[in-house]
C-alpha cells in the first residue's frame, strides 16, 4: 500500500517507521526543511510513561482561577477573542471530574505503556542513539497535600502494572544526588523507574535516517500542505506546493495544524495549541546537574539531562498560534531550575524556546480511521508527543494493515467526540 504521511515530527516519523516496517511504500511530506522543526525540536526531553495525566482533573477550573494572579503559575491564558478557545476551555474543564479523569487516564497510561515497550524494542532495532538515558523519572513534591493528592495516581499505576516507589526528603536525593546541595526543598517525590530521557530532535533525525536508508521511505520537504480533496467517501489527493500528491491511504500528522486541514472533510478535531517554552543550557558542573529527569510538581516543570546539556521545559500558555518569545515566561522556567540545580548549568548560554502543543480537551491523542476509508489521524498528543509516539505508531500502522493490535484501540479514534 502507498501511504502518504503529512507531517515529519516524530508522531510522523514514528508512523513512517511501523509502516514501512509492514512494507508499505511511505512517503512524508513536511513544510520545513528537515524533520521535528516545531514541536518536537525542544520539548522537554522526557519520555514519561508513567507519568501520563490528563491535564483535565478535579479542582483545575478553580486553580486555574488562582493561577491567574500567580507569576510563576504553570498555566497562563492570554485573553483573546478566541471562539475556539473559548470551546476547547470549557471542553477541557467538562473532563474535570473523577470519573472522566479516570476514563482519561487509564487511555493515556494504555498508550504509553505500550509505547515504552515499543521504543526500547525500536532502539534495539536500529541501533539509533539520541543522548537517551534509561533512569527514570523524580515527581519532586513541595508539600506534604502533594503527596496525600498522588495516591490516586498511584492506583491507576498499579493498575497498569507501571513500577513506582513513593519516596521521602532523604530517598529522593539518592536518586538525584545533586538534590543534597539543596536541603529542605522538597518533602518527598514519585519515583518511575522505566521512564527515560533523550533529545526529541535528535532521535526523530536519526529514525529519519534511518527510514530513508534502510526502509526506502521518501521524505518531501519545503512543500507546503495546502488542502485534501475528497471524492465519493474516499480521499482523492492532497493539493501542496509541488501539486497534488496521490496515494492509497492518508495519514495527518500535523499536531495543532491538523484541525485546519480536515476542517473542509467535515471533521472536527477538538485539538487546540497549547503555548510551552524551554531552556536548554549548557552543563558546568555533572554533580550540580540532574541525573535523568526530575519533575517540579509544584511549577509543573521538567528537568531533564542530556550528555552535556540540561533541558528545561514548562509553562502551559493558551495564546492562539503567537510563537513570540515572552521574557515572563523564561523567568518562570529559569526560576525553577535555578532553585532545583542552581549550580548545575550555566544559565548565560542558555537556549530559549517555544513551540505549540497540540491538546485535545481529555489530554487523549486521536489515533485512529476517520468516516473517509483511506484517512487516518495520528494527533492531538499534547505535551506527550514523543512519550506516546512509538506505541501510536506500531497502533496505527497496526490498524491500516489489517493486522490485531498490541492494545485495545477503544476510545482513541476521534468517534469518542461524536457525542
Amino acid at each position: 500500500m502507498k501511504v502518504l504521511i503529512l507531517g515529519s515530527g516524530v508522531v510522523g516519523v514514528t508512523s513512517a517507521y511501523y509502516l514501512a516496517r509492514q512494507g508499505h511504500e511511505v512517503t512524508v511530506v513536511d513544510r520545513q526543511e528537515a524533520p521535528a522543526m516545531e514541536t518536537s525540536y525542544g520539548n522537554a526531553g522526557q519520555v514519561s510513561f508513567g507519568f501520563s495525566s490528563p491535564w483535565a482533573a478535579p479542582g483545575i477550573p478553580q486553580k486555574a482561577v488562582k493561577w491567574m494572579f500567580q507569576e510563576h503559575a504553570p498555566l497562563k491564558i492570554q485573553p483573546k477573542m478566541d471562539p475556539a478557545m473559548a470551546r476547547f476551555m470549557m471542553q477541557m474543564f467538562n473532563n474535570c471530574t473523577a470519573d472522566r479523569y479516570a476514563v482519561n487516564k487509564e487511555r493515556m497510561v494504555r498508550v504509553a505503556e505500550y509505547s515504552r515497550h515499543c521504543i526500547d524494542t525500536l532502539r534495539a532495532d536500529t541501533g539509533i542513539r539520541y543522548e537517551d538515558r534509561q533512569r527514570g523519572l523524580l515527581q519532586l513534591f513541595r508539600h506534604d497535600y502533594q503527596v496525600e493528592a498522588v495516591a490516586k495516581d498511584m492506583k491507576v499505576l498499579e493498575q497498569c502494572g507501571v513500577r513506582h516507589d513513593l519516596l521521602d526528603a532523604e530517598q529522593v536525593k539518592a536518586v538525584e544526588p545533586a538534590l543534597n546541595r539543596v536541603p529542605g526543598k522538597f518533602v518527598g517525590g514519585l519515583h518511575l523507574p522505566d521512564d527515560q530521557t533523550g533529545d526529541c530532535h535528535l532521535f526523530t533525525n536519526r529514525l529519519a535516517d534511518y527510514c530513508r536508508d534502510q526502509l526506502g521511505v521518501e521524505f518531501r520537504f519545503g512543500v507546503t500542505i495546502e488542502r485534501i480533496k475528497r471524492s465519493a467517501g474516499r480521499v482523492e489527493s492532497v493539493v501542496t506546493s509541488a501539486g497534488e500528491l496521490t496515494a492509497d491511504a492518508y495519514v495527518v500528522c500535523l499536531g495543532s495544524f491538523s484541525p485546519m486541514l480536515v476542517k473542509d472533510l467535515d471533521i472536527r478535531l477538538p485539538i487546540y495549541p497549547v503555548k510551552g517554552y524551554s531552556l536548554t543550557i549548557p552543563v558546568v558542573d555533572d554533580g550540580g546537574a540532574p541525573q535523568s529527569t526530575v519533575m517540579d510538581e509544584t511549577f509543573k516543570v521538567a528537568i531533564s539531562r542530556f550528555d552535556d546539556r540540561i533541558r528545561v521545559g514548562g509553562t502551559a500558555e493558551l495564546a492562539s498560534y503567537d510563537l513570540s518569545l515572552l521574557e515572563k515566561r523564561r523567568a518562570t522556567i529559569s526560576m525553577v531550575v535555578k532553585d532545583v540545580f542552581p549550580e548545575g548549568g550555566d544559565m548565560a548560554r542558555a537556549e530559549f524556546w517555544t513551540g505549540l502543543r497540540p491538546m485535545t480537551p481529555d489530554s487523549t491523542p486521536i489515533i485512529g480511521g476517520t468516516k473517509y476509508d483511506n484517512l487516518w489521524l495520528n494527533t492531538g498528543h499534547g505535551t506527550l508527543g514523543w512519550t506516546m509516539s512509538c506505541g501510536s505508531g506500531q497502533l496505527l500502522a497496526d490498524l491500516m494493515g489489517g493486522r490485531r493490535p498490541g492494545i485495545d484501540p477503544l476510545g482513541l479514534d476521534v468517534a469518542r467526540y461524536a457525542a
